[in-house]
């Protein structure tokens, strides 16, 4: 047993309550007698064995890690600037990980056991957590955090870092204030959010915004009301959804309505919101070309129980969504990669 797992016991037994500072405090006066040659590494250690996600703690502690992926328990992988790396930390066992999630989901009321072998939350710091279990995972536990990174402040910021070029953000900036509707495309982790929340601060303080998020990230300040789907407790109800949401934000006086992402039948109500005087909303949709957009905005708003001829949504589409910015990944990190204006057909403005 190492000097954390020590420690950490130590910690249990003398009753210590189960919160980091408390834990932090009562294992830097145990350490001098316990291990008087451990570093306040081992304090460390001792407490992620305790209380938030164990090992992988260290992990989430490092600005330039982005995403967490435990496969198994001794295969722990992160990104970095758009990379993925293995790493050396492990858990000690496949329980350990399923108690870990446990720990962290708890107080939210969620639960994870074989009955409901698969989870998402948010985080206490936004960042997302997804965990699946046997019999689902095969292998045993697994999960994907997603980190709540920094905000990129601006922009221009985003100029200087070279993810766009001054014409295209000018461009972006433009459209905002003209109030044109947005749909911002691209694969998992190319920056859609972020750019959104950039956009988003584009829009006049005198503007009535409506944010609607499956899991909430976006940072809108200003007249702004900031709504967040709910999952279903330990009993199976409470459950509240993106599309109930975005109901009952139509309903909230909004002057425009921002999308976190579209996932299912609520793009129905998004496409009606932009084509029935809510001009300047804006969301994001998992695709990797403009075109791409459409056709999966077109195949989620008829994926519900509303019966909607096709023809009728593809016109609305055409007829609401007035440009689609692509996001891409990069060897460097994440860029614009083109923006395309939609009239009757789509017409690339810009190319990175």
């Amino acid at each position: 047993m190492g000097v954390s797992d020590r420690l950490a016991r130590q910690l249990l037994e003398a009753g210590v309550p189960l919160n980091r500072a408390a834990l932090e405090g009562a294992a830097r006066r145990l350490l001098p007698d316990s291990a008087p040659l451990a570093g306040p590494g081992e304090v460390a250690g001792a407490v992620d064995a305790l209380v938030g996600l164990g090992p992988v703690e260290t992990l989430l502690r490092d600005p330039d890690v982005s995403d967490v992926l435990v496969n198994r328990f001794d295969d722990i992988w992160v990104e970095r600037a758009g990379r993925l790396e293995p790493t050396d930390v492990q858990f000690p066992d496949a329980a350990a990980v399923t108690a870990a999630v446990e720990r962290v989901i708890a107080p939210l009321g969620l639960r994870l056991d074989r009955a409901s072998p698969a989870v998402d939350a948010r985080l206490p710091d936004g960042s997302r957590l997804h965990a699946v279990i046997p019999p689902v995972a095969v292998d045993g536990p697994a999960l994907a955090i997603r980190r709540f990174t920094a905000a990129v402040p601006s922009l221009d910021a985003l100029v200087q870092t070279g993810a766009i070029r001054s014409e295209g953000a000018e461009l972006l900036r433009r459209s905002v204030r003209e109030r044109r509707n947005i749909l911002v495309a691209g694969g998992t982790g190319t920056g859609k959010t972020t750019l959104l929340n950039l956009l988003s601060q584009e829009i006049a303080g005198s503007e009535r915004i409506v944010s609607i998020e499956d899991a909430a990230e976006l940072d809108i300040t200003g007249h702004a009301v900031r709504l967040e789907a709910r999952p279903a407790n330990n009993d199976g109800a409470g459950r509240v959804t993106v599309e109930e949401l975005v109901r009952h934000g139509l309903r909230l006086r909004p002057d425009r309505i921002v999308l976190g992402e579209v996932r299912g039948p609520e793009a129905l109500d998004l496409i009606a919101a932009m084509t029935t005087g809510h001009d300047g909303s804006m969301g994001t949709v998992h695709a990797s070309s403009a075109e791409e957009a459409l056709w999966r905005l077109e195949t989620l708003a008829v994926s519900g129980t509303r019966r909607v001829p096709a023809r009728v949504v593809r016109d609305q589409i055409r007829r609401g969504i007035d440009l689609v910015v692509v996001m891409a990944r990069t060897d460097g990190g994440r860029r614009v990669d083109s923006i395309a204006a939609v009239d009757g057909d789509l017409t690339e403005v810009y190319q990175c």
